[in-house]
């Protein structure tokens, strides 16, 4: 049993500054493990179509079919209207509504595809539109997708269907179109409201606009409402951003995430024009917007979920959080534990109980496997018994905040303690900082230790590789 975790503390802990400078590496986020910088375009010896039927659950003694696990289902929606010279995400650049409708046309044949191959009568407890834009289609163009996932799939009444959303690019009738599918969560992209800092990373956003982007979503009746932000963006200082979390708080969302700016110019090369510009803060003065926001908003009541996320003590993920079912996929912190996840749309990513499969990038490539009949898969991963049990250790470690080793040793029926009695060697440093607390029966995350919990997983990682310029920096 996985030991739930323990009850934010009354008095917010102040961030171990000096630990985060000394341990703060570049790294993967571990939404999953292995991680996508380990995906094979060699699918061939993968078996991933039958992956899917695995994934449909096994027949009864009798031979009657039984029910299947539950599903998540990820729609990557990637149009944008114009550049945010900062994004990390697979985007098309374009003014043209028409797209919108050409690509839902391909989008459904991508959904019969993998329809033939699916139990659809597994339950859907989690829906979630991504991006680019996903308000760039019109509202008539969001009631057709929905009812395409209506069509095929079997949502749940309390299914957790998120969208989101630019403020720059909502109206009124998206958000009532939106309501009328089911959505009941967003996700608003406000990243910063300092005007300087918005010219220079081309995303001109007043705050009327995030005001009026909230007040639509409440009054539709969407339960929650989650904010991003991001800090080490150009010309931000420690005050700017603790002015841009004042003017969130303002806004009375239930989430936050607060994502360290991921400069990685040799996959994003637009992200070059920071570095022309000599604009990007350094390592310092990242760390202490980092500081002041954890200050703010554990002060405003919100719990540190772990890594980016924080949410307010009612909110599902907490609730989640302190009952130890908190799970984490591609989308980062999620309550949808154990289900498997399927992707639609260019570079989305699915992953079932031992694979992981991902779908051309390119809208051509894309376009040109659903032409030929064929699951649009560009690269994927078939996990090992290894990778498998890494997975359940790193994933406890990122949810709970520790590893209990007796009820390790039951769910990966190896002796936890014996199998990686070299990896808990390799912790000593940790512990003798004050980043964990380690017994001959568990290992505990100390306070110290949650903004470093990706390099505390790191230390269980077996294909990480310190060097490689990979991965954008923890902190």
């Amino acid at each position: 049993m996985i030991l739930p975790t323990e009850t934010a503390p009354a008095t917010p802990t102040p961030l171990a500054l000096d630990l985060i400078r000394k341990y703060s590496i570049p790294g993967p986020r571990y939404t999953s493990y292995p991680p996508a910088t380990q995906f094979t375009a060699k699918l061939a010896p993968l078996g991933l179509e039958d992956a899917i039927l695995r994934d449909n659950g096994r027949r009864g003694a009798a031979g009657d079919p039984t029910e299947g696990g539950p599903v998540s289902l990820y729609f990557h929606l990637p149009f944008c209207e114009s550049r945010c010279w900062f994004c990390g995400c697979n985007t098309v650049i374009t003014r043209r509504r028409e797209a919108a409708t050409e690509y839902l046309d391909d989008l459904e044949r991508e959904v019969a595809l993998t329809a033939e191959l699916m139990d659809l009568l597994r339950p859907v407890t989690q829906v979630h539109f991504g991006g680019g834009t996903p308000t760039f289609l019109p509202p008539d163009e969001l009631r057709r997708l929905g009812a395409l996932i209506n069509k095929y799939f079997r949502l749940t009444p309390d299914c957790e269907f998120s969208v989101e959303i630019d403020p720059r690019r909502l109206t009124r009738e998206h958000v009532l179109a939106l309501r009328e599918i089911g959505a009941n969560r967003a996700s608003l992209g406000v990243q910063d409201t300092n005007p300087q800092v918005q010219l220079a990373i081309h995303r001109v956003q007043p705050q009327q606009m995030n005001e009026q982007a909230f007040a639509w979503l409440r009054e539709a009746g969407f339960g929650s409402i989650n904010v991003d932000l991001i800090y080490g963006l150009p010309l931000q200082t420690a005050s700017s951003f603790a002015q841009t979390i004042d003017d969130v708080l303002a806004l009375k969302p239930d989430r936050l995430s607060v994502f360290s700016y991921a400069h990685v110019p040799w996959i994003k090369p637009a992200q070059r024009i920071f570095e022309d510009r000599k604009q990007l803060p350094g390592p310092e003065d990242k760390l202490a917007m980092f500081a002041i926001a954890h200050e703010k908003l554990t002060g405003a009541g919100f719990v540190d979920i772990g890594l980016d996320h924080f949410a307010r003590p009612d909110d599902a993920l907490a609730v989640s959080q302190r009952a130890g079912t908190l799970h984490r996929n591609f989308q980062g912190y999620s309550t949808a534990a154990d289900a498997s996840l399927y992707g639609f749309g260019i570079s989305s990513i699915s992953s079932t109980p031992d694979t992981y499969r991902q779908n051309f990038k390119t809208m051509a490539e894309w376009r040109a496997a659903l032409d030929a009949g064929k699951l649009p898969v560009e690269r994927g991963l078939r996990l090992t018994p290894e990778d498998v049990c890494r997975r359940t250790i790193i994933m406890r470690l990122m949810c709970d905040r520790r590893l209990d080793f007796a009820a390790l040793t039951r769910t990966l029926g190896v002796n936890f303690a014996t199998t990686y009695a070299a990896e808990l060697a390799n912790l000593a440093d940790l512990q003798t900082d004050g980043l964990i607390q380690l017994t001959k029966s568990a290992l505990v995350v100390k306070p110290a230790g949650v903004p470093l919990l990706r390099v505390i997983a790191m230390r269980f990682d077996a294909h990480f590789v310190a060097a490689a310029k990979r991965h954008a920096a923890t902190i």
